[in-house]
């Protein structure tokens, strides 16, 4: 059975990534890339489905960890009663073939110790067929092979090579696991130890560039390391998370692909990274995004391939039990059909907020501009499935309507840094001030002083928290006022923010899910913009506790369990951490009253 989420670690090499447990053993490995199939699925399963565990032969009474500073290097410490060993776990940044190091040393007394190494190729549906020699080990199955480097005496055992040895203190044993396609010849012998001390350098050059200097660096550091992990380097594409239906709700089944890229993330991505002083980063997403979108207006879709890639089929995988019973197991994500009228906002506010930062303008971008102008202003009447990528049919949500108008506020306003002007942009403006209408018009319920989740309805929803960080409406506005504290007194549970109501008839789903922690970064960012700055920040405080050990946050948190829930790390927590940050390192507390770059520009 896997561990809880919160005791898991993440390491990577910005082209996949690995969980490493406690307890010495990695459940999850996708390769080569985020998306391919895990070679080790035992976070979905069990141990017949795939894991590579190092780790003591006798009880372990205690264990301590964490990242090196600055890196993405993981150290792990397991004491016994006779003794200590430390693991360093690591991924190095990739070059060539891609590796999985693991460096185990003696720290004190003597250790017996044992390595399992059970890959199980297709998400733990194919055994692979073994073959021992002096020094290592290879596993092949269909097209996928592994190669283990070892100076240990190996055996097979259940389809699972394993070694007994015994470590003491100062001694070292490395072990090395590389990836390559079954139809070539294993890739060379690396130099693990070299390789450990050219993976710190690389992690301390890249932090290097890191210019927030707040009260929370350490946590926006740790934020920035883990996006970058999560960033497809080839590409420069951001997954939302490394997993795969890890669950809302333990035992539930709203369990989704989260190894694509959402065109949602769009905007907090590029002014977290430009933020923080990684330009480079954010040229790379802001070209991934020209490229994801390239084609005819219609054929937007909400979340691509980390290359791009438009077809990612939904499918189930029976044999897999799920993460606590959570089923089904899917790979692939059918929301990738949905319309969801918001990613319009969010392109736009995107390339928009790159131009006011200084990032080099596209060429094609303002043609790319122009056309889903066009389609924007043929579609923006229509419902659709909103943020929440709701399974129970189309509505008029409002946050989708917001971002329509976030669409054509920042077409204006690009067309105008341009020097464009006439009757085109003219039509922009009229339609901008036209939805603008409409949404305070169907959108507001004046009864109650909010705006509701859908036009006409009476549910709230978490997203109308971004009405005033987009611009809709200054800060000051009633209304905004309104909505926040309507959103405090309806969504929260014990202060933290639920998306919304999970009511089955709504999203066509049983009800339940935990807080989304991205949500409740709105929130201190809403509370900070109305003035209630030392609300803010406790609340961003209450958010940093709730990281685990090392500093990672999943999609959710389960409050009455204590346990975090969804995806896992989760992009969008961290990138809403690291706005949030931001905003609170500002001298002021609105757009109008901070230094440059800490707010969107509207």
């Amino acid at each position: 059975m896997a561990l809880p989420l919160e005791a898991y670690a993440l390491i990577g090499d910005t082209q996949s990534a690995a969980l490493v447990g406690r307890d010495g053993s990695i459940d999850w490995l996708c390769w080569p890339r985020f998306d391919s199939d895990a070679c080790f699925a035992a976070l979905l399963g069990n141990v017949d489905h795939g894991r590579w565990r190092v780790a003591p032969r006798i009880p372990v009474r205690d264990v301590r960890r964490r990242y090196q500073p600055d890196t993405l290097l993981l150290e792990t410490e397991l004491h016994t009663d006779t003794g200590t060993v430390r693991l360093f776990d690591f991924m190095p940044v990739r070059s060539n073939s891609p590796e999985l190091i693991r460096i185990v040393e003696g720290v004190s007394g003597e250790v017996p110790m044992r390595m399992e190494l059970s890959p199980r190729f297709g998400y733990g549906d194919r055994t692979p067929w073994l073959n021992l020699s002096p020094g290592g080990a290879i596993t092949k199955a269909g097209p996928d092979a592994l190669f283990l480097h070892a100076d240990l005496p190996l055996r097979e055992e259940n389809a699972t090579v394993v070694a007994d040895f015994t470590l003491r203190q100062n001694e070292r044993v490395p072990l090395v696991l590389s990836w390559y396609p079954s139809h070539l010849s294993p890739p060379a012998r690396p130099d693990p130890i070299g390789a450990l001390v050219e993976t710190q350098r690389w992690w301390h050059h890249w932090v290097s560039h890191c210019t927030y200097t707040g009260p929370w660096r350490q946590q926006v550091v740790r934020s920035l390391i883990t996006l970058k992990a999560l960033t497809y380097s080839p590409t420069g594409g951001l997954v939302a998370a490394p997993t795969t239906s890890l669950p809302e709700r333990l035992g539930g089944v709203r369990n989704w692909d989260y190894r694509f890229c959402w065109v949602r993330d769009a905007t907090l991505t590029l002014l977290a990274l430009v933020n923080a002083g990684y330009t480079q980063e954010a040229v790379a997403w802001r070209d991934w995004l020209l490229r994801a979108v390239a084609g005819e207006p219609d054929e937007l879709q909400i979340m691509y391939g980390v290359a791009g890639e438009r077809r990612l089929t939904e499918v189930e995988l029976s044999w897999l039990p799920g993460y606590e019973a959570s089923r089904p197991v899917r790979i692939g994500n059918a929301a990738v059909g949905q319309l969801q009228l918001d990613v319009f906002g969010e392109i736009f506010d995107c390339f928009y907020q790159a131009r006011l930062r200084g990032v080099p303008p596209a060429q094609e971008g303002w043609d790319v501009a122009v056309h889903l102008i066009r389609c924007l202003e043929e579609r923006w009447r229509e419902p659709d499935e909103g943020i929440w990528e709701v399974r129970g049919g189309r509505q008029h949500f409002t946050h989708s309507k917001v971002m329509a108008w976030v669409a054509l506020d920042r077409a204006v306003k690009a067309a105008a840094l341009r020097g464009v002007a006439g009757e085109q942009v003219e039509h922009w403006k009229a339609l901008r001030d036209e939805v603008h209408a409409e949404i305070c018009a169907r959108g507001y319920d004046a009864r109650r002083n909010t705006f509701t989740q859908t036009f006409g309805g009476t549910a709230l929803d978490a997203s109308l928290l971004l009405i005033p960080l987009v611009g809709f409406l200054p800060p000051e506005d009633p209304r905004v006022r309104g909505t926040v504290e309507a959103v405090q007194r309806e969504l929260c549970h014990d202060g933290l923010v639920r998306r919304y109501h999970t009511h089955e008839t709504q999203d066509g789903l049983p009800p339940g899910e935990g807080v989304f922690l991205a949500c409740s970064f709105w929130l201190a960012d809403a509370l900070l913009m109305l003035g209630l700055r030392n609300e803010a920040r406790e609340l961003f405080e209450r958010l940093l506790g709730l990281s685990n050990d090392v500093g990672l946050l999943a999609e959710e948190y389960e409050p009455r369990a204590g346990r975090m829930v969804g995806n896992f790390p989760q992009a969008f927590s961290h990138l809403a951490l690291v706005s949030t940050a931001q905003k609170l390192s500002c001298d002021g507390v609105g757009p109008g009253q901070q230094r440059p770059g800490c707010w969107r520009s509207h």
